[in-house]
């Protein structure tokens, strides 16, 4: 009983930094555009790249929390790491490039920046030191058949998100193959504007979330060998 509690509390520890990751990020873009937009792949209110960047830091660099300096720099390799995976990934996988730091200074492919990796740097030290012991306390006060409770119900909650999310992503990459242009600006403004045509709501709320979207699509080679 004690490892399956343990998973219990991993969960919703996961769970509670993806609700937090989320705020985050509704409130920096609230603040670039002024306006409420819902951040993230799923319909509800958790972006799960959090949750999987500060269980791995946890995890991992528990040990190093009395070395300041080591524990900021493995931080910034780790998330900087793990979101460069994540959009490589992503844009293997839809064809899409859901976010683009080209326009930034020292970026590595577009898919990770230095400015990002010094903010994740700084995040992490904050996040060890001051909102894990809270987060940790928070879920110590809970009793077993609490905890149990509501991880269960967060996880069928989330796991029927992923669903949902994940068949809206494919019929969203779908609309890609009836596009007959190879630039990667023209695909990427036509799949938006017949998605958006096509007035569903949830496609929409993908577009909002994720502004600079770009759609891959490779050219097809032309030459053809005469014989």
């Amino acid at each position: 009983m004690g490892r399956i509690m343990i998973v219990f509390r991993l969960f919703l520890f996961y769970m509670m930094y993806s609700f937090l990751g989320w705020i985050v990020e509704v409130i920096d873009l609230y603040i670039l555009e002024g306006k409420f937009v819902n951040r993230g792949f799923l319909i509800g209110p958790y972006c799960p790249i959090y949750g999987k960047s500060v269980l791995l830091l946890t995890l991992l660099l528990k040990r190093f929390e009395n070395n300041i300096i080591l524990l900021f720099i493995m931080s910034m390799l780790i998330c900087t790491l793990v979101e460069y995976i994540g959009s490589f990934l992503l844009e293997k996988v839809f064809k899409t490039r859901w976010w683009d730091y080209s326009h930034k200074k020292f970026n590595i492919n577009g898919r990770v920046c230095l400015e990002n990796t010094i903010l994740f740097g700084f995040g992490s030290v904050i996040v060890m030191f001051a909102i894990n012991p809270f987060i940790n306390n928070l879920i110590n006060m809970l009793p077993n058949y609490l905890l149990i409770t509501i991880s269960v119900i967060l996880f069928l909650i989330y796991l029927s998100d992923n669903i949902i999310s994940l068949v809206i992503i494919l019929h969203f990459s779908k609309s890609f193959n009836n596009i007959r242009v190879d630039n990667t600006e023209n695909v990427t403004e036509l799949v938006k504007k017949e998605l958006i045509k096509q007035n569903k709501k949830l496609y929409n709320r993908l577009i909002k979330s994720f502004p600079k979207l770009k759609v891959i699509k490779r050219k097809k080679n032309k030459n053809v060998k005469n014989n």
